[in-house]
């Protein structure tokens, strides 16, 4: 009976994560379908807004509104700067990258944790993991393709992504993580709707606009009332964002955590298959090698990171948990 209830419990963390999965990469496609059309602040206030809204239903079916109090203010605060400043990385990166390269690059964020927990948790990293770390790089240095400019900077971005994710990772296993799920998602998303919100305020009329460039017009373009089409895009996102946390976290809460990790990584399939269904955006050869090398070095690092017990290095998502 018990290993009934063990093996259902399973099933039903890797449906609740891949599902939570499908919804990070279709909340990603639909932002960068918006991309040329509305400033990035105006999605992520709008997104934020509704994923706030179900972030405080989901506290009050787990056990009342309570459950948002917290001592630890500061970290939360750190800690949901350093998902906005990732997110925006991320996002700018998808104005100019196809969708499956710049989810790709992001997937070096476990390489980062990795080599960030040498001098900021004092671990020991051995040299299947370095050579790991290492391959990795090397795949995004493939992608990077010296020498096409507008691809070279605009794959700066979701590095930039990555890193900010890694420092925030080192930076919740350093001091501890007592809160809910709920709780976490809550002053994230109160981040985001300060930043976006002040950033609407400083740049919202697009007088810092103009560039051409796709990652800086994103940002900078000026605020535009969005139709009624795009309005439920933008609340479909925040649906997506805020049913995904809850899903991720129910997934790690009744399944084992070895078992779920590699899961995870169906999030870069997902972005090649939409980045084909909607914008025709097939990954060319150097792409394909790029990919395969920073996929490969990650699920060696998970491997590694089973056989010595520890699991905290091989997730790289959600972004916005």
């Amino acid at each position: 009976m018990r290993a009934a209830i063990r093996s259902s419990a399973k099933v039903q963390g890797v449906l609740c994560l891949v599902l939570g999965v499908v919804a990070l990469s279709f909340q990603d496609s639909l932002i960068k379908k918006m991309s040329g059309d509305y400033p990035l602040h105006e999605i992520i206030l709008g997104r934020a807004c509704v994923a706030i809204l179900l972030t405080v239903l989901f506290a009050h079916l787990e056990g009342g509104l309570a459950l948002l109090r917290t001592r630890r203010l500061p970290l939360h605060l750190v800690r949901g700067m350093l998902l906005v400043i990732a997110n925006v990385c991320y996002f700018l990166a998808l104005a100019a990258l196809p969708l499956a390269e710049a989810a790709a690059i992001f997937f070096v964020a476990p390489l980062f944790i990795t080599m960030l927990s040498v001098p900021f948790l004092g671990e020991r990293v051995g040299p299947w993991r370095w050579a790991a770390v290492f391959t990795g790089l090397g795949g995004v240095a493939i992608m990077l393709r010296p020498g096409d400019g507008l691809l070279e900077i605009a794959a700066l971005l979701p590095i930039g992504a990555a890193l900010a994710y890694a420092i925030m990772q080192i930076l919740t296993r350093r001091l501890g993580v007592t809160e809910r799920a709920s709780t976490l998602a809550f002053y994230v998303q109160l981040c985001f709707i300060v930043v976006s919100a002040t950033f609407g305020l400083i740049a919202g009329d697009g007088r810092f606009a103009g560039s051409g460039h796709p990652s800086a017009e994103f940002l900078l373009r000026a605020w535009t009332w969005p139709s009624g089409v795009d309005a439920l895009l933008i609340v479909t996102c925040g649906l997506l964002i805020g049913t995904a946390a809850y899903l991720l976290s129910q997934a790690y809460r009744i399944a084992e955590a070895n078992l779920l990790a590699p899961f995870e990584y169906t999030a870069l399939p997902l972005a090649v298959l939409w980045g084909v269904l909607w914008w025709g955006e097939w990954p060319d050869a150097t792409a394909f090698l790029g990919i395969a090398l920073i996929l490969g070095s990650g699920l060696l690092v998970f491997y590694r990171e089973t056989l010595h017990g520890r699991l905290f290095a091989a997730r790289p998502l959600p972004r916005d948990r």
